[in-house]
């Protein structure tokens, strides 16, 4: 009866003599994966780095079944393995689809599909605790979910329960709160602790003014509408970029919209009034 095999692992190969006794080969660390021998690359001291490479290793071999299968059979992490090398490379941000990913697996992992029903959803928003952030990963677990099902890779229905969207805003900055922020900002002088001579331990201002790029970042929010991570994306960007909606360049304090039909009725961008802050630009506006 053949053995049971061990799967991947690491092992430090001792160091190899000659008939002498001299060490022609020092010891080094290698995976072992079905009789086959992996070099790592790693010395004896390394071993930190070997389990690294061990795990990218693992995590590069293994393969989720793509066969339909029972919903007890399958593991929620193949569905969002799937999910991710399927559909991964069309998310706008990856960085974030990456995190909402990893926080359902460390959920999710390990439980059968047939687990996912209203009841462990809403325990789920218990534990995120964040009620916005907790249906925007359980959206992508339905996406997940139903792009496993269009595979053909289960027949069952698994329903994904999410929680009530948040209230809309209905209140932003009038005019005096936003001046007042402005200034705020534009006007804080920086303030130092004296360490020697007359005046140590007193508290000292001096000419800095660290809080004035906030000043313009609020301006240009304000006066274009714009989303706080479209502005704080680089400046002197191509006029035809897909990646932002406004942006700025820098020099000359241009606000650009990217074409995309009129905006909607009530929106950011239809109270905004970017004439204006192509008009002046943030010294200016400050200075009046």
């Amino acid at each position: 009866m053949p053995r049971r095999s061990k799967g991947a692992r690491l092992w430090l190969r001792p160091a190899r003599r000659d008939k002498t006794g001299k060490v022609t080969k020092r010891p080094i660390w290698l995976i072992l994966d079905a009789g086959r021998h992996i070099a790592t690359g790693c010395a004896e001291g390394e071993a930190q780095r070997a389990e690294q490479i061990l795990a990218a290793y693992i995590a590069q071999k293994y393969r989720p079944e793509r066969r339909d299968r029972d919903l007890e059979a399958i593991d929620v992490a193949d569905v969002l393995s799937i999910y991710l090398d399927d559909c991964g490379h069309r998310q706008a941000n990856q960085e974030r689809f990456r995190r909402r990913i990893a926080r359902l697996n460390e959920y999710w992992g390990g439980k059968a599909l047939a687990t996912v029903t209203g009841a462990t959803c809403r325990q789920y928003v218990k534990d995120r605790g964040n009620r916005g952030g907790a249906r925007r990963d359980l959206e992508d677990l339905r996406a997940a979910i139903n792009h496993h099902a269009k595979e053909g890779l289960h027949r069952g229905v698994v329903r994904v329960v999410l929680p009530e969207k948040g209230q809309p805003r209905d209140r932003w900055l009038t005019r005096q709160e936003a001046a007042r922020l402005l200034w705020a900002c534009w006007r804080t002088r920086e303030v130092q602790t004296a360490h020697r001579g007359a005046c140590k331990g007193s508290k000292i201002e001096t000419d800095r003014y660290p809080l004035r790029h906030i000043a313009r970042f609020i301006l240009i929010a304000l006066y274009t509408g714009t989303r706080p991570g479209a502005v704080m994306t680089p400046a002197r960007m191509s006029a035809d970029s897909a990646v932002r909606s406004w942006t700025w360049i820098g020099a000359s304090s241009i606000a650009l919209r990217r074409a995309g039909g009129p905006p909607k009725s009530g929106s950011r961008q239809h109270r905004s009034r970017p004439g204006y802050w192509r008009t002046y630009g943030a010294g200016r506006v400050l200075a009046q």
